[in-house]
């Protein structure tokens, strides 16, 4: 997301990754500037996955009091967007705190400092709309974690056809864990699958969140039209292949704990 607030349009979008790691390397250190805004990256990370998967997981038991059977892509597609919007709402503050660290250096002038730092000055200086800044891009997004797991619980599903297909027959056998290779690969599959199509709202979100561009855009509207005056159409992509760095590894460990911490459960649960 840095090159959407740091680079203007003149520059090519070829590239864009590598000339910024430079950049901040030479410029602002490994830890002050690579790693700068990691503390709300990394709150944001777990207060969202926490809750993500949380709410996901008693939608669909609430759906599924009413199937016989498993829930369906559209069932699946429903309960991930239902947990995301809860999940939105109750993220944003520091979403918006990372971005506004991430968008700015040590030496830029009145940056945040930290955390706990910048969520009280966003609360003094904005008040509950500095909290809920990008709000409405944000709720967009749901769509990403809709699609993310749709697509996710689908090849599960898809897998254990094919498994009960070759003989595993016994009830036992097919809800047995798959290997954690499929797991990988079907986290990343999905995650990819789900930033490709939902990008532009990032970009948007983060126009909307950045310090130094608040006052720019008047909203998600205003801003899109000044985004391909501007920038053209491949403005909405500035900045995917670095995110895609970042949030894949991440996306692939969670899938993976989550997956195996709910079998351990399911198979010690009293």
């Amino acid at each position: 997301m840095i090159d959407s607030a740091r680079h203007s349009n003149k520059r090519p979008f070829i590239g864009g990754t590598i000339r910024s790691f430079k950049s901040i390397l030479l410029g602002e250190g490994v830890w002050k500037g690579l790693y700068r805004g990691v503390t709300p990256n990394m709150a944001g990370a777990t207060f969202s996955w926490g809750f993500y998967f949380g709410w996901y997981s008693l939608i669909k038991k609430y759906m599924e009091k009413d199937q016989s059977g498993k829930l369906s892509a559209i069932q699946h597609l429903t309960a991930s967007a239902e947990a995301g919007a809860l999940t939105a709402f109750m993220a944003n503050p520091l979403w918006v705190v990372k971005t506004r660290m991430c968008t700015t250096t040590q030496h830029t002038p009145d940056a945040y400092t930290g955390l706990l730092n910048g969520l009280k000055r966003l609360y003094v200086e904005e008040g509950i709309r500095g909290l809920y800044r990008g709000m409405v891009p944000a709720l967009f997004g749901v769509s990403h974690g809709a699609i993310q797991f749709m697509v996710y619980e689908e090849m599960k599903k898809k897998r254990n056809e094919v498994r009960h297909k070759k003989g595993l027959n016994s009830m036992n056998e097919l809800n047995a864990q798959l290997s954690q290779t499929e797991y990988l690969t079907m986290a990343a599959i999905s995650k990819v699958t789900a930033t490709v199509i939902t990008y532009p709202y990032q970009v948007l979100k983060s126009r909307l969140q950045n310090r130094a561009t608040r006052d720019t855009y008047k909203g998600v509207i205003d801003c899109s039209k000044k985004m391909i005056q501007t920038e053209g159409y491949m403005g909405f992509y500035k900045g995917l292949a670095p995110n895609i760095i970042r949030v894949l590894p991440g996306t692939c460990v969670t899938f993976l704990v989550y997956e195996n911490l709910t079998q351990y459960f399911k198979q010690h649960a009293s």
